[in-house]
C-alpha cells in the first residue's frame, strides 16, 4: 500500500492542530504561538493564557471526541456489514441525552451531567444487548439494530419530556445547547476523565483489528474459520459503546462524525479494518477539531458543533451517493 495517504492524514492532523491553536476571536500570528507553546503555561502574556488555559483543553477534546466517535463508528460498519450505521444505532446517543437532559432537569453541576449522560449512553445499549440476547430465533444482527431503534425511540421519548418539563428560561436553553453539541465548556479535567475511557474502548479495537473483516462473512462461514463471532460482535459492541459515551458526555451529541469519517477513511486506504480504523481515528480528530475551530471562529457567537459537522457531513454523505451507491 502506497503511503501518501497516511502522509496525507498526518499533514491534515498538524494542520487542524495548529489551525486550532492559532485561530479564534484572538488570532494568534506564528511567532506568537511558538513562543507561547515553547514558554510553557507558567510564562505571562495573553498569548499562553489563551493557548494554555482556552486552545489546548478544547483542541484536545476536539481530538479526542472525532477520533472516538470515528473508530465507533467503523467499527459498526464492519460490525453491521452496514455502511449506513453511526455510533448511535444501539441508541447510545438518545441515552446519554435523556441522562443529560434529566441531569439538567434536577439542576446536576457539569460533572454531575457528564456522569449521567455517559451512564445514559451505556445503559440505552444495555438494554438493547439484552433484550436481543432474548430473541434468539433471528438474525442477530437485525434483531441489534431493530431493538435499536426501539430503545432509541424510547429515549428520545425521554428527552422530549424533559423539554416539556424544564424551566423555559434556563433550563430547556441548557438542554438544547447540550443536544446540539460542542466543546465550549471543555476543561482538562473533562479530557482527563474521558481519555483513560476511550482509550479503554479503542485499546480492543485495535488489538482485534485484523480479525474484525471476519464479520464480513455469514456467521457460518466466520464460525468455520474458528472465529466466536458472538464474543468477537459482543466485544465490538462494549468497546464501540465506551468510546460514544465517553465523548457524548463531553461534547454533547455531535452527528455525522461516525457515519461519514469511516467512508472517507476507506476511500483512502481501502475497504479493510485493519487499515481503514486508523485512518479514520486521524481523519475524524482532524475533521472534529476543524469543525470546532470554525464554531467559534466563523460567527461573531459561537456555533453549536453538531450543526457545523451536519453542514459538512450531509453534503459529503450525498456525494457518496451520487458515485453510484459505491459507499468503500
Amino acid at each position: 500500500m502506497p503511503r501518501w495517504p497516511w502522509l496525507l492524514l498526518g499533514l491534515l492532523l498538524t494542520l487542524a492542530v495548529l489551525a486550532g491553536l492559532a485561530a479564534g476571536p484572538i488570532a494568534l500570528g506564528p511567532g506568537e504561538l511558538l513562543r507561547a507553546l515553547l514558554g510553557g503555561p507558567s510564562a505571562e502574556g495573553q498569548a499562553t493564557m489563551v493557548v494554555w488555559s482556552l486552545r489546548l483543553p478544547r483542541l484536545g477534546a476536539a481530538l479526542l471526541v472525532g477520533a472516538a466517535l470515528s473508530a465507533a463508528g467503523t467499527a459498526y460498519q464492519a460490525m453491521f456489514r452496514n455502511p449506513l450505521v453511526s455510533p448511535d444505532i444501539l441508541g447510545a446517543s438518545a441515552g446519554a441525552g435523556m441522562g443529560a437532559a434529566l441531569a439538567i432537569l434536577f439542576g446536576l453541576p457539569t460533572l454531575g451531567i457528564q456522569g449521567a449522560a455517559f451512564a445514559g449512553g451505556l445503559t440505552a445499549v444495555g438494554l438493547v444487548t439484552l433484550v436481543a440476547g432474548r430473541v434468539r430465533r433471528h438474525d442477530p444482527v437485525l434483531v441489534l439494530v431493530l431493538a435499536g431503534i426501539a430503545i432509541g425511540t424510547l429515549f428520545s421519548a425521554g428527552i422530549s419530556l424533559a423539554k416539556v418539563l424544564a424551566d423555559p428560561t434556563v433550563q430547556l436553553p441548557s438542554i438544547t445547547f447540550w443536544l446540539l453539541g460542542g466543546l465550549s465548556a471543555s476543561s482538562p479535567a473533562d479530557v482527563g476523565r474521558a481519555a483513560p475511557l476511550v482509550a479503554a474502548g479503542l485499546l480492543p479495537l485495535l488489538l482485534l483489528r485484523h480479525r474484525v473483516d471476519l464479520l464480513t462473512l455469514a456467521d457460518e462461514e466466520a464460525a468455520a474459520l474458528g472465529e466466536d463471532v458472538s464474543r468477537l460482535r459482543f466485544t465490538l459492541i462494549v468497546s464501540a459503546t465506551l468510546v460514544t459515551g465517553a465523548s457524548v458526555a463531553i461534547a454533547g451529541i455531535v452527528g455525522w462524525v461516525g457515519l461519514v469519517v469511516p467512508h472517507a477513511a476507506r476511500l483512502l486506504v481501502g475497504p479493510r479494518f485493519a487499515r481503514s480504523m486508523p485512518a479514520a481515528l486521524l481523519l475524524g480528530a482532524a475533521f472534529v477539531a476543524i469543525a470546532d475551530t470554525l464554531a467559534r471562529s466563523a460567527a461573531a457567537i459561537e456555533l453549536p458543533l453538531g450543526i457545523l459537522t451536519a453542514f459538512v457531513g450531509a453534503p459529503a454523505f450525498l456525494w457518496l451517493l451520487a458515485r453510484g451507491g459505491r459507499f468503500s
